[in-house]
């Protein structure tokens, strides 16, 4: 198993890294609460019922606390928090949230873990392998 990419080329005007190539991680597909409730019950003695009623549970849960300012961590799995994107105020007294919150979103940060050696394993990410994605045909040439 591997993380798939595909090259591309930076073309922006005036960019420093113009005509430069890099790799963008492809996805190619979507899994969602119920194919993790198949799989997990396939690999445990809990019903896909159950699975799909936390995992429900945990979602509805989760929005009330990150509603409530606070962070979610889930052992094993990472942190979850609420940033936000805002408009600049001139004054502290003109900074109203309805006039400069433009959108919030959610931030994830997967849980690490410091070995001995000072390496960092992250949560998720352990034994994590790219390869291109088979039928890439991006060549030096193409725009």
């Amino acid at each position: 198993m591997a993380v798939f990419y595909k090259l591309y080329q930076d073309n922006r005007e005036g960019s420093a890294n113009k005509g430069k190539w890099y790799a963008r991680a492809v996805h190619t597909g979507t899994v969602t609460i119920d194919d993790l409730a198949d799989e997990m019950q396939a690999n445990c003695t809990v019903k896909r019922a159950d699975i799909v009623a936390v995992l429900s549970e945990l979602v509805e849960t989760m929005q009330k606390h990150l509603q409530m300012s606070h962070r979610v961590k889930l052992d094993r799995l990472g942190t979850f928090k609420i940033g936000m994107h805002t408009a600049p105020a001139d004054t502290i007294k003109d900074f109203t949230a309805s006039n400069n919150v433009k959108s919030v979103h959610i931030l994830f940060q997967p849980e690490t873990k410091i070995e001995k050696d000072k390496t960092r394993i992250r949560a998720l990410l352990t034994g994590c392998k790219v390869q291109e994605l088979p039928k890439n045909d991006v060549s030096e040439t193409a725009e």
